[in-house]
């Protein structure tokens, strides 16, 4: 359901979009509101949910993640129980950044973020080839970002 917001609440996304930290008082300034304005439209955002979270961006190199792989992954059984039992163990695997459940040749796509290449192939092996219906996989090694964004075009 798409939720209808004002000029001044796109503002006040975008400023929170380039910068999840900024005051209050600085972000009034910013889109020309008082600061309890600010605050309360804010909350409004939050409340109704077009305000998901707040998150911290690391450099996962800075940590020793050298890899960002795409991995794709066909699946032989679509009922409702083989999707659900999927969903759930990829979803506890720490190393999945995101999971994607696609149309085409292959059912999802996950992006993973892995030290090295033994870090991909135990992975792969212990973790993906393990699970129930999973028929094939197929790994792409991302050589680097050229975009990174969460921030929605407002």
């Amino acid at each position: 359901m798409v939720k209808l917001i004002d000029s001044t609440d796109r503002q006040l996304l975008k400023a929170l979009q380039e910068n999840a930290q900024i005051a209050n008082v600085d972000l009034a300034k910013r889109i020309n509101l008082s600061p309890s304005a600010t605050h309360t439209r804010r909350k409004r955002l939050e409340s109704e949910g077009i305000i998901l979270s707040y998150e911290t961006t690391i450099d996962r190199q800075a940590l020793g993640y050298d890899l960002l792989c795409f991995i794709y992954i066909a699946m032989n059984a679509h009922q409702r129980d083989d999707i659900t039992q999927f969903q759930h163990n990829v979803t506890c695997l720490p190393e999945v950044l995101e999971c994607h459940h696609v149309t085409g040749e292959y059912d999802y796509i996950l992006k993973v973020v892995l030290k090295n290449t033994n870090d991909l192939k135990h992975f792969i092996v212990e973790h993906l080839s393990s699970l129930p219906s999973v028929t094939r996989i197929q790994t792409t090694v991302s050589y680097g970002e050229v975009k990174q964004t969460t921030a929605l075009p407002l």
